[in-house]
């Protein structure tokens, strides 16, 4: 279903952020956008990939999907 791959995509859009705002520290505001769009895009990805999962799957194999995700990323 993906849950994997959109995990993944909020990663991005989370280092984004964090790069963004720290650019905006540094008064660096053009590449402060750029990661903001970037991290965007990532965000845009992650809720295409669940759309698309929720439209072709049951809640018990979503759930179950979840479940293995997060617990592969607690090791």
């Amino acid at each position: 279903m993906g849950i994997e791959e959109a995990v993944r995509q909020l990663r991005l859009a989370i280092h984004d952020a964090r790069v963004a705002f720290d650019c905006i520290g540094l008064g660096e505001i053009e590449r402060a956008q750029a990661c903001v769009i970037t991290a965007k895009a990532a965000m845009d990805a992650a809720d295409t990939v669940l759309r698309h999962g929720i439209a072709n799957n049951s809640p018990e194999r979503i759930s179950a999907e979840g479940a293995t995700v997060m617990a592969s990323l607690a090791e």
